[in-house]
């Protein structure tokens, strides 16, 4: 049995739009406790020749932060402010009577300062350091749409087919290479159907997301496995129904099919709830361990965290020191214990299978962040894993590997899927709501006005063209699924609200702008100055024509 193991690496674009408590420190945050160590035993993993075939996404507006140069000035700055603190602790701690807490200030000293020398050594190109790992074939990259936009919800295929396209087009940029895999934002997808935003167009027939991938050259995407359990989609008419026989598994790559149309060569990976609940969930899985690092009790001014979950009952008051030697003893315990439930899985599936069939596969996609950010040891974990993947009987691959491996493709039977996301409820509902309606109706608008002007303005000269390539990328920006999931969660509601609304509006203006062929030296001198903030895409005129044709 296979099993892929895929990591996706996403934040909102954060650079030049603050620092501190929300902007680029979320970047620098994300590059220091999840991306550099991840790096880090990638390295390991491969000096020791151990195979870690892990599937990295990389979503392009990630990307594009990762591979800009403000990033290395900011992650050196913020480093710098770490170091300091760090180094500073142990007089403070000792003098305030909590010296049992020195030695983990000088741990993290340590740790800083191995990190810093690894980014330096690097000369600050991640994005290069996971471009040689695929180069070298030990992991695969894949792709996203463009800003991370939750695509049922927009309004327009012009929309989706445009934020898939710049998605291909700077992942061949910065990756040297066109993407085989595609994830889902929010793991979101809608079949074919009647759909219309709602008070802003009548209902019409819109293709299911499956078949705007297939457009777009993907291979394959993941779904949570209520969209493959749910069945066919109900009510609509025009999709035919496709037979299956048997009970649906989460264990197989299945073909898609959203319409009466023949089935794309588009495969969908299926999430296992029972790993992901042993990996994600900090109640029930791994990281609630007693050893692990406690991530919501945290130190001022210097920022660290010197205490462990102690208890799942235990409030921050009463949380122990965090010992590093029993947290790594915990890893390798449960990297162990994982490998024993993957083959498990394997041993089980085999034995309840009533025929022989495609390569089955377990399929386990994470958040990136969550290996070393939310759950500091999970990085740790990971390496632990893939060591004992190598004996234990169960295949690790790629997502491609496993798809391609036999030269025809791994899928199981061709179904339909069900509408749903990996959110809240399983809908939509986390991203379209009470407190997020307002942005919807804005996009909306905006994406009507946007295809209205957006043809002309591409056949135009230097002045329309270069004020239709800023207008597309503050509405990309403003598509972000990030701002309404902000908002849903309250955690960040100001700061969300306060950058969509920044984005919409800097994009309506220009399009209005377009729109009255009033393009003046005010508007250019705009122009400039949100590319010199906003500096992301840069071919993304190309993508546009793509899309208009």
């Amino acid at each position: 049995m296979d099993f892929v193991l895929t990591l996706h690496g996403h934040l909102p674009y954060v650079l030049h739009h603050g620092r501190w408590p929300h902007g680029s420190v979320w970047l620098c945050e994300a590059a220091f406790d999840s991306y550099l160590p991840l790096i880090e035993a990638l390295q390991a993993l491969e000096k020791e020749k151990i195979p870690a075939p892990i599937t990295l996404g990389i979503t392009p507006v990630l990307a594009n932060q990762l591979a800009h140069p403000s990033f290395v000035s900011e992650f050196e700055a913020y480093m710098e402010r770490r170091l300091e603190g760090a180094a500073g602790a142990p007089a403070h701690l000792s003098a305030s009577g909590d010296s049992q807490l020195v030695p983990i200030a000088k741990f993290w000293h340590e740790r800083l300062t191995r990190l810093l020398g690894l980014f330096r050594s690097l000369n600050g190109d991640l994005v290069g350091a996971l471009r040689g790992f695929e180069d070298r074939g030990r992991i695969e990259l894949i792709s996203s749409a463009a800003t991370h936009g939750f695509l049922p919800l927009l309004a327009r295929d012009e929309s989706i087919n445009l934020q898939l396209a710049v998605g291909v087009a700077e992942h061949k940029r910065l990756f040297g290479r066109t993407p085989t895999g595609c994830w889902l934002p929010e793991c979101a997808y809608r079949p074919g159907g009647p759909w219309g935003p709602a008070g802003a167009r009548p209902q019409s027939y819109r293709v299911g997301t499956d078949e705007h991938l297939a457009a777009a050259g993907y291979r394959y995407f993941f779904v949570d496995t209520h969209l493959v359990r749910g069945g066919a989609a109900l009510g609509y008419p025009e999709i035919e129904e496709v037979p299956l026989s048997g009970e649906r598994t989460p264990y197989l790559a299945y073909r898609v099919a959203s319409s009466k149309r023949r089935a794309h060569d588009l495969y969908a990976l299926v999430r296992d709830p029972k790993a992901s609940a042993q990996v994600w969930s900090r109640a029930q899985g791994y990281p609630g361990d007693e050893w692990y690092l406690e991530f919501h009790k945290i130190r001022w001014p210097d920022g660290l965290r010197l205490w462990r979950v102690t208890g799942s009952n235990v409030d921050l008051g009463g949380k122990r020191p965090y010992e590093p030697r029993a947290a790594d003893a915990s890893a390798r315990n449960h990297a162990e214990h994982f490998a024993s439930v993957l083959r498990d899985t394997a041993a089980r599936f085999e034995q309840e299978r009533k025929s022989r069939g495609p390569q089955p596969v377990i399929t386990a996609p994470f958040d990136a962040e969550l290996f070393g950010h939310w759950w500091f040891e999970g990085v740790d974990f990971l390496e632990q894993l893939y060591r004992r993947l190598s004996r234990n009987g169960v295949r690790p691959v790629t997502a491609r590997q496993h798809i391609t491996s036999d030269g025809k493709g791994r899928g199981g039977p061709t179904i339909q899927l069900t509408e749903g996301s990996w959110g809240k409820n399983g809908d939509f509902s986390m991203w379209l709501n009470e407190q997020t309606s307002w942005t919807w109706k804005r996009l909306w608008a905006l994406e009507e006005a946007y295809w209205a002007v957006a043809p002309k303005a591409l056949k135009g000269g230097p002045k329309p063209r270069a004020v239709l390539a800023q207008a597309t990328r503050s509405m990309l920006l403003a598509q972000a699924s990030d701002w309404q999931f902000i908002i849903s969660t309250a955690e960040a509601a100001d700061y969300a609200s306060q950058r969509f609304d920044e984005h919409c509006g800097q994009a309506e203006d220009l399009v209005r702008a377009l729109g009255d062929g009033k393009i003046d030296d005010a508007t250019m001198a705009r122009v400039e100055a949100l590319g010199a903030q906003d500096s992301l895409f840069p071919n993304v005129l190309r993508s546009i024509a793509e899309v208009v044709g």
